[in-house]
């Protein structure tokens, strides 16, 4: 129950036939001490309701329609709520069922509260700017490629900034101009040596892009991920309204949404994932915020074609208009590596490593002499590196340890570092970049659209 305020939200009752409608009225009348009770969504079950004429006897007016869905998205249509109150319970109401209402809610703007929860929607910050946010359904899904991918595609047409947000980024906003950037792999290491994360997604994103990137922090995510606990995010957000930029980027971390009101949003979704994070849980949350998603890591072992179509199938269901796109990452070193023998230390999983080894080898001319999966545990890169046969240069991506582990180990060794980005590959890509294209035409649109 919410604390009593002068102020007594709009509200819809939950309600179903499990309950008495006598008891229902009771309860109404008790929540209209805290609550302005503008209406009710009976969600089903018939043991204690004669027939659907009987909740005509309701002190507020009811919505019901084919299914729980409907019936909610009816209520918020006509009765135009602050919050949704739960006044059902099992069997018509249960995990499933109280998680998809809470995903449509929080997309809609509503709270949603119960008994012993309360889920809230996020607190969005406006930003002047034409926006584009990149976000993902967990960490490691290749949310920052995709990103780096869309600032690549959209600098063709417009002036691009990034602003990242990532658990290990600086105490106050800072600013890296990637198209001015000069520092190298030794400064890397002494910016490492001064205490701060040197292989952030701040650093990745300015090295592989080369356009302004904005490095912030966030501590917490909750359930939904709507937005940060705690960030610099918005900070961020201002100094980036003062640069030269036309849109922004940006980036999410982990399965936490950016703390700004966007105006257009792509979804990453790893394909090694759980059906259950895309169809339950705050999913199906996600899929409604966003305007396109990705599917990442769709080769195998990672997932076969039946776990992807079932994936993206599950996306449809959700969001039937949604574009849906399925990609694998492939290494890019930052120069030509042709002929020499590397190591290749990466974030992803040690079972997809084959599939890396042998596009590096067909496409860069190189030959891979030893691989490393931990390029996200120190400990155990350490011991890799330590292990491995001779090399000539270190590929390692620009994050997680890759710096203050990787690249110190192997420059310490006399060797040479090249970062290696994670790029998209996919038979329809070029769908995909005129997909972000349209995206990003859609927000100067609509920004335009509200300054006028």
């Amino acid at each position: 129950m919410e604390a009593k305020t002068s102020h007594r939200p709009r509200a819809i009752a939950l309600i179903d036939g499990e309950h008495y409608l006598p008891v229902v009225s009771w309860a109404l009348d008790s929540l209209a001490q805290d609550y302005t009770i503008v209406g009710a969504v009976f969600l089903g079950g018939t043991e204690k309701v004669g027939s659907e004429s009987d909740l005509q006897a309701l002190p507020v007016p009811v919505v019901h329609e084919r299914d729980l869905l409907s019936s909610l998205h009816r209520a918020l249509e006509t009765f135009a709520p602050e919050v949704a109150v739960d006044l059902s319970d099992e069997p018509v109401v249960g995990y499933y069922e109280r998680f998809a209402m809470a995903s449509h809610l929080l997309a809609m703007g509503v709270r949603y509260v119960g008994k012993d929860f309360a889920f809230t929607p996020p607190k969005l910050q406006s930003t002047s700017l034409p926006s584009l946010s990149v976000v993902g359904t967990g960490k490691r899904t290749g949310k920052t490629a995709i990103a780096a991918h869309a600032a690549r595609v959209l600098k063709d047409r417009w002036r691009v900034g990034i602003v990242t947000m990532g658990r290990g980024g600086p105490a106050e906003p800072e600013i890296l101009r990637g198209q001015d950037l000069q520092m190298d792999v030794g400064e890397l290491i002494q910016y490492a040596d001064k205490g701060f994360h040197a292989a952030s997604g701040c650093f990745g994103h300015a090295y592989m892009t080369r356009v302004l990137v904005i490095g912030c922090r966030r501590c917490g995510g909750g359930m939904a991920g709507g937005e940060p606990f705690l960030s610099n995010v918005v900070e961020g957000a201002r100094i980036a309204e003062q640069a030269d930029l036309d849109i922004a980027i940006f980036d999410g971390s982990g399965a936490t949404s950016p703390p700004v009101r966007v105006n257009r949003q792509v979804l990453i979704v790893g394909a090694h994932q759980p059906l259950e994070y895309v169809r339950g849980f705050f999913g199906p949350y996600r899929i409604l915020r966003s305007h396109a998603v990705v599917i990442t890591g769709c080769e195998q072992p990672l997932a076969d074609e039946a776990k992807v179509d079932a994936m993206e199938s599950e996306i449809r269901a959700i969001n039937p208009r949604i574009p849906v796109f399925r990609t694998v990452f492939r290494p890019r070193p930052e120069r030509a590596v042709e002929g020499a023998r590397v190591f290749l230390a990466v974030t992803a999983p040690s079972a997809i490593l084959p599939n890396l080894v042998e596009y590096l080898e067909e496409h860069q001319r190189c030959r891979v002499v030893g691989t490393s999966a931990h390029l996200s545990n120190r400990e155990k890169l350490r011991r890799d590196l330590a292990q491995a046969p001779e090399f000539d240069i270190l590929l390692t991506e620009l994050k997680a340890a890759g710096v203050d582990v990787g690249a110190r180990t192997a420059m310490g060794q006399g060797r040479q570092v090249v970062f290696v980005d994670n790029e998209p590959v996919a038979p329809n890509i070029a769908d995909l970049d005129r997909c972000l294209v349209r995206l990003g035409e859609e927000a100067v649109q609509e920004k335009r659209g509200s300054r006028a």
